[in-house]
């Protein structure tokens, strides 16, 4: 029988676009219409999505502290 390969999930393109897909993960995950064997998968890509949010946040808080102190410094935005 052939393994079936399972893709990685791709990175948000964005911290909106994170927060868009929490949402319909957690609407879907509520409505309880989820197989339960799609129940563990789905619970980790929405793990996965909120630690992309908060390291996007604190990025951008460490960001604004060293602008608070009057440094100046190169942020890329990823």
């Amino acid at each position: 029988m052939p393994r079936k390969t399972i893709a990685a999930p791709t990175q948000p393109a964005s911290y909106g676009e994170a927060i868009e897909q929490l949402e319909q993960l957690v609407a879907t995950l509520e409505s309880g219409q989820m197989p339960l064997e799609q129940l563990l998968s789905q619970y980790q890509r929405g793990t996965e999505l909120l630690r992309y949010c908060r390291d996007r946040l604190q990025a951008v808080e460490d960001q604004v502290k060293i602008l608070d102190q009057g440094g100046i410094s190169s942020w890329d935005g990823q």
